[in-house]
This record gives C-alpha cells, structure tokens and sequence, in this order.
C-alpha cells in the first residue's frame, strides 16, 4: 500500500460529485466533481456558498502543519498524531508530508479508514479485543510486509481475548503496555506490578509482541506541571525496568509513546531524559487538535503559552451563519445550531460580521445558546446587527467541529476556496 495507494484514493475523493449530502455547497454546483469545483477558486461569500457553512483556513491550516512540524524535530520527538481529530485522509497525509511517523487512530473503523488511504504506521491508542477486528488487522499485516501496527494491551484478560482471536495468524501484533495516568483516571494499567503481569502475558503468546510502554498525560488526576511530569517519569522508568527485565529483546527500537494537545511541553522535557536503553528508543508524541486548534478550549490550554518562544498554534475554523431572525435589541438567532458547530466545551465565539462586503468585529454580540439549527446571540446596544447579515463563529473542540462536516472548504484570506476536505466519522 503507501503511496500510490494514498494517491489514487485521494484521487478518486475530487470524483465524488457534489450534491445534497454536503451542507453549505452551492446548489448550482450540483453535479459537479469535487475537483471540478475546487478548479473554479470560488469565493465564499459571493459565488453562491449557503449558511451555514464551516471553513477551514489555508493559510492557518499550513502554519499549524509547519509549527508541530519544526516542534517535534526541535525535540527529538518521531510524530503520530491523533487522526481522529479530523478523520480526513487529506489532512493525515498532509501531516506525514510534514514529517509525521505515522496516525494515532482510536477504533478499528479508523484503521480501516486510514489503511483504505494507504496510510503504513498506525498506532491505535486503545485495547483491541474485538475478534472480527483482530482478524482484520491480522489480514493486513499478512498481505502487506510494510504496514506497521501498535496498539495499547492493559490487562492479562484483555491479553488472552487478542491471543484467542489470533491463533493461526502469520505475523504477531505489536503492542505496549498502558499505564493509566493515575487511580480513577482512564484506561490503563494502574501499578507497575501489574503492567509486568501483562507484559507476562504477552510473553506467553506467539500472537503478541511487546514493543514498549505508553499511556495518555491528559488523563492525569488534578493536571498540573507538577503532577504531569511525575507521571511521565513512572512511565519513562517502567519503559527502563522492562528493558532491563530483557523484555524488549530481539527488537530493532523500543516506543514509548505519550502525548495529548495539552502537555506535549512535559513530554518534551521528560522524554529528552530517558536513560539508554539497549535498543533506540522511538518517542513518539500523539497530538492530533493542533492541525486546526479553536478558539476555545485549546485556545487557553496549548502548551504553546508555557513556551511562546516556541511559535502559536492558530485556529483555523470559523462557522460561517446567517442571521435570520432580529426579535428585539438584545436578541438575534443565526441558522446554525447543534447540527453545526461543536458545543461539548464550549459554546461557539461570535467573531466578526459582514454585509455587503464588508467585515467588522462582532462587537456587542455573544453567542448564549443553541438549538438544533439556531444560534441564540444575546446584543448589547453596541451591535450592529441585521437580518441577512453573516457571523463569522469560532469554534471549540476540533474533534466534534470535524465530525458534524463531510466536505469543508478549504478557504483563503481573501475566500477564495481552494479545497475541500473529505472526512470520514
């Protein structure tokens, strides 16, 4: 697979035609491929675009790319980042253009996705105990000596169900062990004696190969610098022990892997400190909201405003809608709701507005709640606002702005669209 593969399913993608499942597309562009689209440069907000519609920044969107890019290099750090950010193999292919190992990926329906684009290095930061899946993934192992999978064991149970499913099959899946961020926190193994008894488990199989540790810092109780770096270190030690235990042996690297949006800086710096092992070590970060960041909630949590000297992440989204209902002065509701834009974290930001061309800062206006299909705006004597004007929204949570879109344009300064990104959720 790889390559070729990658270049003819994205291909393939620019065929589809544009018609009624993608929101926000011009109706007159019915029939058309996505490419033939993408050809025209339309501008979003005169060539016929309809509310609501999400954009993705292309400029924003390549700086983001270059920032973690230069990041994980600057650092030592091999790159896998979290795929189900976006589930768009446009963007998990941009990311390898910029240097990326591989895709992290969740649940064996994203592997599928990613394995179906080509992609050759996927790390599935769960516990996969599905037999069906199992044997799938164990399919493609077999047919291609070149596709790399890890994915997390947390339990001799979970251990026994993987073997089970894999009797008979030709190559062993690669795994590492767990270790939860802490007592009542996620998946996980919770103590370092039981992370040896799965690694025993695993050593009993001829289905398994343990190839290292790994486990997730944003899951750590009370989350502080303090607390995240201890729990780094309890990993980058049991990583040490196993290999001093002859564990790892008969392998060409060790991984340790950790890595979410929030504390890849304690990453960094615990990571460039493990002691040498007997094999290289693959430290490899897991990252996946950067590639399009928001205004929100990774807006206030980026490790990048502990390190400013390190660059910025931008937010790349902004939800475009219309309002088109102006019931008294201090209320208005635009046409996107729930359907549209994330709400888990945070309700969406009212940016700016334009009318008739122009565009101005969204001053005075505050988005207070959503419907299913509205935007409830609370205005304060200061706005400016009217029926068919546009809101432009930033976003919160990338994971669940990506999800509720099929096809995004991708959009310049100026709007002219470039692109579209196909996802897959």
């Amino acid at each position: 697979m790889g390559a070729d593969t990658a270049a003819a399913q994205l291909a393939a993608l620019t065929a589809d035609r544009v018609d009624h499942r993608f929101k926000g597309l011009p109706p007159d562009a019915a029939g058309q491929t996505v490419g033939e689209l993408a050809a025209e440069h339309r501008n979003l907000f005169t060539d016929g675009f309809t509310t609501p519609v999400l954009a993705l920044s292309a400029e924003r969107l390549t700086h983001n790319l270059e920032l973690m890019e230069t990041y994980a290099a600057r650092h030592g750090l091999a790159f896998a980042p979290h795929g189900k950010t976006s589930m768009a193999p446009q963007l998990f292919w941009k990311q390898i253009e910029h240097g990326a190992w591989g895709i992290t990926l969740a649940v064996p329906h994203q592997v599928r996705v990613a394995r179906e684009f080509g992609i050759d290095r996927i790390f599935l930061a769960n516990e996969l105990v599905d037999a069906a899946a199992l044997r799938w993934i164990a399919a493609e192992l077999a047919a291609d000596p070149d596709f790399r999978f890890i994915c997390y064991v947390d339990s001799v149970r979970g251990v026994e169900l993987m073997d089970a499913a894999l009797r008979g099959t030709s190559r062993p899946v690669d795994v590492v062990v767990e270790l939860a961020a802490g007592e009542g926190a996620r998946t996980g193994v919770r103590r370092e004696a039981e992370c040896a008894a799965v690694a025993d488990a695993v050593a009993a199989t001829r289905t398994l190969r343990l190839v290292g540790v790994a486990g997730y810092e944003g899951e750590v109780p009370q989350a502080d610098p303090e607390r995240v770096h201890a729990w780094l270190h309890r990993l980058t030690a049991l990583a040490a022990d196993f290999d001093k235990a002859g564990r790892f042996a008969g392998l060409d690297e060790i991984v340790v892997s950790a890595g979410g949006s929030a504390w890849f800086d304690a990453v960094a710096d615990v990571f460039a400190d493990i002691p040498e092992l007997s094999l290289p070590v693959l430290k490899l970060l897991r990252s996946g909201a950067y590639v399009s960041h928001d205004d929100g909630h990774y807006r206030k949590i980026t490790p990048f405003t502990r390190i400013p000297e390190e660059g910025a992440l931008h937010p790349a989204f902004r939800l475009w809608s219309q309002v088109v209902s102006r019931p008294s002065p201090d209320q208005a509701f635009t046409n996107a709701g729930k359907r549209d834009a994330a709400y888990d974290l945070d309700l969406p930001f009212a940016q700016v507005v334009r009318r008739d061309g122009a565009e101005r800062p969204a001053t005075g206006i505050t988005v207070t709640g959503l419907s299913d299909q509205h935007a409830w705006l609370g205005t304060s004597s200061e706005a400016d606002l009217q029926v068919g004007d546009w809101v432009g929204m930033g976003l919160s949570h990338p994971c669940t702005s990506f999800d509720k879109w099929q096809l995004i344009p991708v959009v310049e300064a100026d709007g002219t669209v470039v692109d579209y990104v196909r996802t897959f959720f």
